[in-house]
């Protein structure tokens, strides 16, 4: 059988979160890191290629884009799916606007949607405005983003000025009519020439609707949460068999970390709960950039400690903290000085022993996959809403996969860190 979706993800953390959502709506998936030389695993319904693109010139994320397109398309993918983060995350200049039009001409289509909803993460759209919770993005902690600072709400506003078509908006009072009412009122945007449309979702019942009404799209982008809506498309097709057990991992061993470099007010709280009962080590990136061996002071740390139980590393600061070491080393620098430090953490945690890491961070789980030369992942059980384990598809030396939760910076309750070893199998 062929893949019959086919997902670019902008992140690594994003691409789980979506492999995620698909697995709990009965579809076989699986996560590759970057694009692959090789053909597709076997026995898989759908495909999500994990890119470091949110961030890098829109050149680049074009190119690196299309290129993870070809390899989809030769897969045999018969609809394709770009995937960003729930918050929207981006800048003036894009991405996501400049690679959702670069993938619609290379698939030779006029129209798409663009989707961030995710209600059971707080994430609503209503009248093209994104909430997160009861705030409005520009209120919330977003607006203090170290990288891509979300100060304005309105979702038709930000992709109208980082995309050359003209974006529409399909309201909350069409999508509560139902598919056809959100299918007519696509063709009505066509009409008056938009390329893309803003979708009003404040509930599962909506990203289920929307997803009905997108059957016949070439393309679908959005956060994960619209990806609930699209595999009852393929079985309504005959495509798809009913599947109760697409969250299956194999067992997993050895000993437990967590590497936090998100300074998401999420994350910020989940560091802070696990400090209470696991010892931590923090990474000091003025250090860094003196050239101290943080990372092997880390490990030297963590060596004893590890029989114990988990142990947590973490570069998680404050928004004023973020600002002052940035001030003195530039955003970009401090941004990558931690993340080297803390992909060589991983990788020296992995030759410990550990062999169940949670990473949180889209930037930071990028990294930590990469320094540990991990290809692919199949997807397993929720941890919390846009949160799996993974297994890693290669094996670790004692012959067992390592187990890996990928965690937007954003995501997850207070208590992720300490409750995520319950759901491995």
């Amino acid at each position: 059988m062929t893949v019959l979706l086919g997902c670019i993800a902008d992140d690594f953390t994003g691409a789980t979160d979506l492999a995620g959502m698909l697995v709990k709506a009965g579809m076989r998936t699986v996560q590759l890191i970057g694009v692959p030389d090789g053909p597709p695993p076997q026995d898989v319904d759908a495909v999500v290629i994990a890119l470091k693109s949110r961030t890098v010139p829109a050149a680049e994320a074009i190119a690196d884009s299309l290129a993870a397109l070809r390899w989809l398309q030769q897969a045999g993918c018969t609809q394709f799916y770009f995937k960003y983060c729930s918050t929207f995350d981006s800048t003036p200049e894009g991405n996501i606007g400049p690679v959702a039009e670069a993938l619609m001409a290379a698939l030779g289509t006029d129209f798409t949607i663009a989707c961030p909803a995710f209600p059971a993460n707080g994430r609503t759209i209503y009248k093209g405005y994104l909430f997160v919770g009861d705030e409005l993005l520009s209120e919330s902690g977003m607006r203090n983003h170290p990288l891509t600072p979300m100060t304005d709400p309105s979702l038709v506003r930000v992709l109208q000025a980082q995309s050359r078509g003209k974006v529409g908006l399909v309201e909350h009072r069409t999508v509560a009519q139902g598919t056809e009412a959100v299918a007519a009122r696509f063709g009505a945007l066509r009409a008056e020439g938009c390329a893309l449309a803003i979708t009003d979702a404040i509930s599962n019942d909506d990203l289920m609707t929307l997803g009905a009404a997108c059957a016949d799209l070439p393309l679908v982008t959005g956060g994960s949460g619209i990806a609930l809506g699209l595999p009852d498309n393929f079985r309504r097709r005959g495509l798809l068999a009913k599947n109760d057990v697409a969250d299956q991992l194999p067992s997993t061993g050895g000993l437990r970390a967590v590497i936090a470099g998100s300074c998401s007010v999420a994350t910020r709280k989940q560091v802070a709960a696990m400090q209470d009962s696991a010892p931590s080590f923090a990474i000091d990136p003025l250090a860094l950039a003196r050239g101290e061996d943080v990372a092997g002071a880390a490990l030297a740390w963590a060596k004893p400690l590890l029989q114990q139980g988990p142990v947590l590393v973490y570069a998680t600061s404050s928004p004023e903290q973020v600002k002052a070491v940035q001030a003195q080393l530039g955003v970009a620098e401090a941004g990558e000085l931690v993340e080297r430090a803390l992909a060589e953490i991983a990788r020296g945690l992995v030759r410990l022993g550990v062999g169940q890491l949670i990473v949180a961070g889209g930037e930071t789980s990028g990294a930590v996959v990469k320094a540990l030369g991990v290809t692919g992942l199949r997807i397993g059980p929720e941890i919390d809403p846009g949160v799996p384990w993974t297994a890693a598809l290669q094996e670790q030396g004692d012959g067992q996969p390592l187990a890996l939760a990928l965690k937007s910076g954003n995501f997850g309750s207070v208590d992720f860190f300490t409750k995520a070893w319950s759901r491995l199998p």
